[in-house]
């Protein structure tokens, strides 16, 4: 087992309800095993997405500013992917 590091934290009243109230119902064995837990699972969701609130906050507004979408004209995109295809082929070929 990795050494442990203890920390001080303040949490809010509500926070350490729910801390309080998962080691009662025994889903953890204490406090410390839902705080790990609630990190690991904050790090992994970090490293995956990489992105922070703001980052994600930014490239939601940025969306929203685009405006409305515009319809998808499928045979319109498959025309034009079998078209880029091709002359992928074309330029293999030749």
């Amino acid at each position: 087992m990795p050494k442990a590091d203890n920390r001080t934290i303040s949490l809010s009243s509500e926070l350490a309800a729910a801390v309080d109230e998962a080691v009662e119902a025994g889903a953890y064995g204490n406090a410390s095993e839902v705080i790990g837990e609630a990190l690991r699972e904050w790090k992994e969701r970090r490293d995956l997405f990489g992105y922070s609130r703001d980052e994600l906050r930014r490239l939601i507004q940025e969306e929203i500013d685009s405006g409305p979408a515009e319809p998808w004209d499928r045979e319109a995109f498959l025309a034009k992917a079998r078209q880029r295809l091709a002359e992928r082929q074309s330029r293999k070929a030749g």
